[in-house]
């Protein structure tokens, strides 16, 4: 008998990421009895603000930073020892507690130092053709997790284990980084001794949490699945190459977590009202403009976990309309609506011209979406600060027409509109499936 039916709900990137997830996983976390985050590494950020208190979170999932609810790193994630106990000491700096509320997963994998090196030096020989990571090891880890050489953390506990196995890992890497890259890296020595150090500290922390989701789920537990980045860098269904190398979608919750596809009662995707991409790759609707320098400037678009300044765009209803469609979306987070209020006109991009043809359809070769050029719809601007608005009424009426029409376009409503980077400045739309897990929140203080 299946008893885990209908507890979970997965929150997703729509876009290339950094949408405004963890302020909307902060926000509804009091729902829930356990926050998880499934994949990715230290290089995707989520920002969460509360008052005058702003924490960059990169590991840690955002539920962290609510009482009474147990934050989960799910075995889909790469770890890196030494950042997750950074961001654990950064967050009890700030008077975060960080104890019994968060479990890693035994079987996440372990980013190792060369794996970074690796990750850096591989960018730096592509030259103009490079993907754009952050060189934080987060392909290699996951190309070592593939080819099963990789170390998880129930063997990076275990300190004989973890010789036995990272000190060829090790080896092999440096030989390539020396033949291949000319580089030197850190003595396997050292980094073994480092590494038996921080197992030690995070030792308290590691737990088998698949069955522990398993069975809080059985239990009735209410779970929220965190993803990283957002559906078009999935590995599978981004825009290839110029991906991130994890599963971002909801199906990544289920391998990521070791959950039930029964399990997810439904699927929130965050977007903004405009677009931004970080790194390499496609953006059809990328402004190289004064407007684009404008919404940069205006949306702080410069990345949580590396600080470098976000691509701007117009929004993408094709990017949007094909998360909705390999996401199966219940309802859509819109973020930054108040980034648009000094625009005179805002556009959606509804199709693209490639090649001569009008498609609407992202096109699987990266060559021929970077010769995409968009087929845009306009609509005037509202021209009124919507910053701080906490209600649908209160919006400016060509406000309300936008979003209407992006409902229209996107085939997907709207449940949720962030007008600022707050919790308070939240607009929540009644008769949606947040709705019900909202009105189960504590009141925001």
């Amino acid at each position: 008998m299946n008893t885990t039916r209908g507890n979970a709900v997965v929150v997703i990137g729509g876009q290339w990421g950094d949408e405004g997830k963890g302020k909307v996983v902060d926000l509804i976390g009091p729902s829930f009895d356990l926050v998880a985050r499934y994949q990715g590494g230290h290089n995707a950020g989520h920002t969460v603000r509360f008052g005058d208190k702003h924490f960059a979170l990169r590991l840690v999932p955002s539920g962290i930073c609510r009482p009474g609810i147990l934050n989960v790193i799910g075995n889909g994630l790469v770890v890196d020892p030494r950042a997750l106990l950074a961001e654990i000491a950064d967050l009890r700096k700030e008077g975060v507690a960080v104890g019994d509320n968060l479990k890693l997963s035994d079987r996440a994998h372990v980013i190792l130092p060369t794996h970074a090196l690796l990750d850096g030096a591989r960018e730096k020989a592509l030259a103009g053709a490079n993907i754009g990571t952050t060189s934080r090891g987060i392909g290699p880890a996951y190309e070592t997790k593939a080819n099963r050489t990789g170390i998880r953390v129930v063997d990076l506990v275990d300190p004989d284990r973890f010789v036995a196995l990272a000190r060829p890992l090790l080896t092999h890497h440096l030989a390539v980084l020396t033949h291949f890259y000319g580089l030197t890296g850190p003595s396997v020595d050292d980094t073994i001794a480092e590494y038996l150090a921080c197992a030690r500290q995070l030792a308290p922390f590691v737990a088998d949490t698949r069955a522990l989701l398993q069975q809080r789920l059985a239990a009735g537990a209410r779970l929220l699945c965190e993803g990283a980045q957002g559906v078009m860098l999935d590995v599978d269904h981004g825009t290839y190459p110029f991906v991130t190398s994890s599963s971002c979608g909801p199906g990544g919750a289920c391998t990521g977590l070791g959950i039930p596809p029964s399990a997810l009662r439904c699927v929130v995707a965050v977007m903004k009202a405009y677009t931004t991409r970080v790194g390499s790759g496609p953006f059809p609707t990328e402004l190289h403009d004064e407007t684009g320098e404008r919404i940069r400037t205006r949306g702080n678009e410069f990345g949580t976990v590396t600080g470098r300044s976000r691509r701007v765009g117009w929004f993408d209803a094709v990017v949007a309309r094909t998360t909705v469609a390999l996401s199966g979306l219940d309802a859509v987070v819109l973020t930054k609506l108040d980034v648009l209020d000094e625009e005179d006109e805002i556009r959606i991009a509804v199709a693209y011209e490639v090649d001569g043809q009008t498609v609407t359809e992202i096109p699987a070769r990266s060559d021929r979406y970077e010769r995409a050029k968009p087929v845009y719809r306009s609509f005037p601007g509202w021209k009124s600060i919507t910053a701080g608005i906490d209600s649908f009424d209160a919006l400016p009426p060509r406000a309300r027409g936008y979003l209407a029409a992006l409902e229209e376009i996107i085939g997907a409503r709207v449940a949720l509109l962030s007008t600022g980077p707050r919790r308070e400045e939240t607009i929540v739309l009644p008769g949606t499936p947040l709705d019900e897990w909202l009105k189960l929140a504590a009141p925001a203080a």
